[in-house]
């Protein structure tokens, strides 16, 4: 089984963070399956003195069959339980009462790297720009904290002058977070800024055959003055002639992508051998006989990128017709499918580098490459 992303959510007291997920869940396939864990005590774990015999409790269902709960044990216990009794998509963690996410994201990091059930997504936190104040804790400890935050979303700032606004990106800056953010639309952000790719999310995204935009305007009205704009890449290549995609360019491009101009890259992609995370390990197949040439799930958040193996997904579907078809007449195959997300002001200037052609590229004979950039937002 892929390991289930975990995403977590914090801010202090009354931020909007139940909002924010809250006016995520309509964005997500009606057979998307949340579980939504809120430590309401902002620590890692209860005291042990008060925690109960299970380590949730108060399970609500909320929209679509999605699960709220409570943590009341071991966030380990929690999860666990999770795992083997909802057998949820993703899992998010709303957490209140504690400014610094740091020592929530490191537990799940080990609790990852131990049981291999779990990998962390990223990490929101969610400012009410009407009424923070900033943080009252500006150490080189609470620095250190800080830069697990991964994406900051400015909450409650429509009926506020843009000088209050201006005062809290000030107060962000005080913690020294390089860290990308952006305006909710009264509580709502895409869900394609805050969500990495899943094996659910990575089939909704093969069935918009390498077009995303109907997707997108669809949840958009016109007058939206959206926060991000996005890319839709593809490339195939000759029926018959299959070949993986140019591992070294695609890190070369990961390690180019700066925080502040780019907040996600996902992807599906063909690889004729497995690609390496981040952090050097690699996605391997449990049946090795499937490493020849596989499937993998890319997730680049934040300037950090993990690989999950494909079981589950459908095989990439042929291209539309925007992309031409080869000398031989058919109908090329496609080796990878991305969608990039980006600040605004941004998208053309990454257009023109992909459509270049040095930073993503196959592994052999690229003049028979079929490329597809398109600035769908």
């Amino acid at each position: 089984m892929a390991p289930i992303p975990i995403t977590i959510v914090t801010g202090f007291l009354g931020s909007g963070k139940t909002t924010l997920i809250l006016n995520l869940i309509p964005q997500l396939p009606q057979s998307y399956k949340l579980a939504l864990l809120k430590n309401e005590f902002g620590d890692l774990a209860v005291d042990s003195q008060l925690a109960a015999s299970s380590a949730i409790s108060g399970v609500k269902e909320l929209l679509n069959g999605c699960i709220c709960c409570n943590l009341v044990g071991q966030l380990g216990d929690a999860l666990e339980t999770l795992r083997s009794d909802v057998k949820p998509d993703r899992i998010i963690i709303e957490t209140s009462g504690s400014a610094f996410p740091a020592t929530l994201a490191m537990e799940i990091n080990r609790l990852a790297r131990d049981s291999g059930h779990y990998v962390l997504d990223g990490v929101v936190t969610v400012i009410d720009v009407e009424n923070w104040k900033g943080y009252e804790d500006t150490s080189y400890t609470a620095k250190l904290q800080a830069k697990y935050t991964d994406l900051v979303v400015f909450n409650k700032w429509e009926q506020v002058s843009e000088r209050r606004y201006e005062d809290c990106l000030d107060r962000v800056g005080d913690l020294e977070l390089q860290v990308a953010n952006v305006k909710s639309d009264r509580g709502r952000v895409d869900h394609q800024v805050l969500l990495g790719l899943d094996s659910v999310l990575a089939r909704t995204m093969i069935s918009t055959n390498g077009n995303v935009a109907h997707e997108h305007s669809r949840e958009h009205s016109s007058d939206h003055q959206d926060e991000v704009e996005v890319l839709s890449i593809a490339l195939a290549c000759p029926p018959n002639e299959m070949q993986g995609v140019d591992l070294e360019s695609l890190e070369t491009f990961l390690l180019q992508a700066p925080k502040d101009e780019i907040y996600r890259i996902k992807a599906i992609i063909t690889a004729s051998r497995p690609p390496a995370a981040s952090d050097g390990n690699e996605a391997s197949f449990e049946n090795r006989q499937m490493a020849s040439m596989g499937q993998y799930i890319l997730n680049w958040a934040f300037g950090r990128w993990t690989f999950t193996p494909v079981r589950d997904v459908a095989p990439l579907p042929s291209p539309p017709n925007s992309i031409k078809s080869g000398s031989t007449g058919h109908s090329p195959e496609f080796v990878l499918k991305m969608t990039v997300i980006l600040a605004r002001g941004e998208a053309e200037k990454w257009r023109k580098r992909v459509e270049a052609g040095d930073l993503l590229e196959l592994e052999g004979d690229n003049s028979k490459v079929s490329r597809q950039v398109v600035r769908v937002v």
